[in-house]
Protein backbone atom coordinates (compact mmCIF):
# COMPACT_ATOMS: atom_id res chain seq x y z
CA UNK A 1 0.00 0.00 0.00
CA UNK A 2 1.43 3.35 -1.06
CA UNK A 3 1.65 5.43 2.00
CA UNK A 4 1.49 9.42 2.23
CA UNK A 5 2.69 11.55 4.94
CA UNK A 6 0.31 15.08 5.01
CA UNK A 7 1.52 17.73 6.44
CA UNK A 8 -1.38 20.38 6.57
CA UNK A 9 -1.94 23.21 9.08
CA UNK A 10 -5.73 23.67 8.70
CA UNK A 11 -7.36 21.04 10.86
CA UNK A 12 -10.47 21.34 8.42
CA UNK A 13 -8.60 20.57 5.33
CA UNK A 14 -5.95 17.88 7.00
CA UNK A 15 -9.03 15.75 7.72
CA UNK A 16 -10.81 15.95 4.59
CA UNK A 17 -7.65 14.88 2.81
CA UNK A 18 -6.82 12.17 4.49
CA UNK A 19 -10.39 10.88 4.23
CA UNK A 20 -10.07 11.51 0.35
CA UNK A 21 -6.64 9.41 0.14
CA UNK A 22 -7.81 6.84 2.37
CA UNK A 23 -11.12 6.46 0.79
CA UNK A 24 -9.12 5.67 -2.86
CA UNK A 25 -6.96 3.15 -1.22
CA UNK A 26 -3.86 5.12 0.34
CA UNK A 27 -2.48 5.22 3.37
CA UNK A 28 -2.32 8.65 5.32
CA UNK A 29 -0.41 9.33 8.07
CA UNK A 30 -1.22 13.35 9.45
CA UNK A 31 0.47 15.74 11.05
CA UNK A 32 -0.51 19.61 11.79
CA UNK A 33 3.31 21.01 10.79
CA UNK A 34 6.40 20.29 9.24
CA UNK A 35 8.15 19.84 12.33
CA UNK A 36 5.61 17.13 13.84
CA UNK A 37 6.59 15.17 10.06
CA UNK A 38 10.31 14.83 11.05
CA UNK A 39 10.28 12.43 13.27
CA UNK A 40 7.51 10.44 11.38
CA UNK A 41 10.31 10.30 8.51
CA UNK A 42 12.55 9.25 10.65
CA UNK A 43 10.87 6.13 12.19
CA UNK A 44 8.52 4.53 9.04
CA UNK A 45 8.36 4.97 5.28
CA UNK A 46 6.86 7.17 3.66
CA UNK A 47 6.21 6.65 -0.40
CA UNK A 48 4.47 10.85 -1.11
CA UNK A 49 4.94 13.93 1.17
CA UNK A 50 1.99 15.76 0.38
CA UNK A 51 2.50 18.99 1.86
CA UNK A 52 1.10 22.62 2.32
CA UNK A 53 3.62 25.38 1.90
CA UNK A 54 2.44 27.95 4.28
CA UNK A 55 2.62 26.37 8.10
CA UNK A 56 3.82 27.54 11.39
CA UNK A 57 7.21 26.96 12.46
CA UNK A 58 8.82 25.10 9.41
CA UNK A 59 7.53 25.61 5.88
CA UNK A 60 6.45 22.89 3.10
CA UNK A 61 9.57 24.14 1.47
CA UNK A 62 11.79 23.43 3.99
CA UNK A 63 10.09 20.05 4.73
CA UNK A 64 10.70 19.12 1.51
CA UNK A 65 14.10 20.16 1.42
CA UNK A 66 14.94 18.02 4.25
CA UNK A 67 12.98 14.98 3.45
CA UNK A 68 14.72 14.65 0.49
CA UNK A 69 17.70 14.76 2.44
CA UNK A 70 16.78 12.38 4.45
CA UNK A 71 14.47 10.04 1.54
CA UNK A 72 16.13 10.73 -1.55
CA UNK A 73 13.55 8.79 -2.98
CA UNK A 74 10.68 10.23 -1.42
CA UNK A 75 8.05 11.99 -3.64
CA UNK A 76 7.03 15.62 -2.94
CA UNK A 77 3.66 17.58 -3.85
CA UNK A 78 2.65 20.63 -2.63
CA UNK A 79 -0.47 22.42 -1.95
CA UNK A 80 -1.03 26.04 -1.55
CA UNK A 81 -2.96 28.91 -2.06
CA UNK A 82 -0.62 31.24 -3.18
CA UNK A 83 0.49 31.44 -6.73
CA UNK A 84 3.54 33.52 -5.49
CA UNK A 85 4.83 30.66 -3.60
CA UNK A 86 3.89 27.88 -5.85
CA UNK A 87 6.82 29.99 -8.13
CA UNK A 88 8.99 29.77 -5.37
CA UNK A 89 8.24 26.23 -4.47
CA UNK A 90 9.01 25.04 -8.60
CA UNK A 91 12.60 26.61 -8.43
CA UNK A 92 13.56 25.05 -5.10
CA UNK A 93 11.89 21.67 -5.53
CA UNK A 94 11.63 21.26 -9.59
CA UNK A 95 10.78 18.17 -9.26
CA UNK A 96 7.84 18.07 -7.45
CA UNK A 97 4.54 18.89 -8.07
CA UNK A 98 2.11 22.01 -7.28
CA UNK A 99 -1.63 21.79 -6.39
CA UNK A 100 -3.09 24.90 -6.10
CA UNK A 101 -6.31 25.61 -3.52
CA UNK A 102 -8.73 25.77 -4.11
CA UNK A 103 -8.84 22.00 -6.34
CA UNK A 104 -11.53 19.44 -6.59
CA UNK A 105 -10.59 16.21 -4.04
CA UNK A 106 -10.76 14.23 -7.37
CA UNK A 107 -8.04 16.22 -8.58
CA UNK A 108 -5.66 16.20 -5.83
CA UNK A 109 -6.99 12.29 -5.94
CA UNK A 110 -6.01 12.33 -10.02
CA UNK A 111 -2.90 13.68 -9.39
CA UNK A 112 -1.68 11.60 -6.53
CA UNK A 113 -2.61 8.17 -8.66
CA UNK A 114 -0.23 9.79 -11.84
CA UNK A 115 2.56 9.74 -9.50
CA UNK A 116 2.42 6.38 -8.95
CA UNK A 117 1.42 4.84 -12.08
CA UNK A 118 -2.34 4.00 -10.42
CA UNK A 119 -4.94 3.14 -12.20
CA UNK A 120 -7.85 5.36 -10.78
CA UNK A 121 -11.21 3.98 -9.40
CA UNK A 122 -13.29 7.05 -10.61
CA UNK A 123 -12.50 6.64 -13.55
CA UNK A 124 -12.08 10.35 -14.16
CA UNK A 125 -15.52 10.89 -13.68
Amino acid sequence: MIRILLAEDDQVMREYLARALERSGYAVAAVDRGTAAIPLLESAHFDLLLTDIVMPEMDGIELAQRAAEMVPDLRVMFITGFAAVTLKAGKTMPQARVLSKPFHLRDLVLEVDRMFGVESLSGGN
